[in-house]
């Protein structure tokens, strides 16, 4: 990876560097490698986070771009009223 400093401004090379790593998601891998995480926890994690990718493709696809819209009641065939 590489940032070039123009005109002397090095506080702008420091932010794009900043960006860049970033995007790279290199700041999320050592805050993960900071301490140890156990092979189940680790498994679980990247499960997870495959599920949250895996819905966040799925809302991207849909025709409307968003969740679908909710029709009616939400507890619909629920009784009303408790009957003893």
């Amino acid at each position: 990876m590489e940032v070039r400093v123009q005109s002397q401004n090095v506080e702008k090379a420091l932010r794009d560097l900043k960006k860049k790593l970033q995007l790279d998601g290199v700041f999320g891998e050592l805050k993960n490698r900071r301490f140890y995480e156990k092979p189940s926890v680790k498994k679980k994690r990247k499960r997870l986070e495959a599920q949250k990718r895996r819905r966040k493709l799925l809302k991207r696809a849909r025709p409307g771009g968003g969740s679908a819209p909710r029709s009616g009641n939400g507890n619909a065939g629920a009784p009303l009223h408790r009957t003893t």
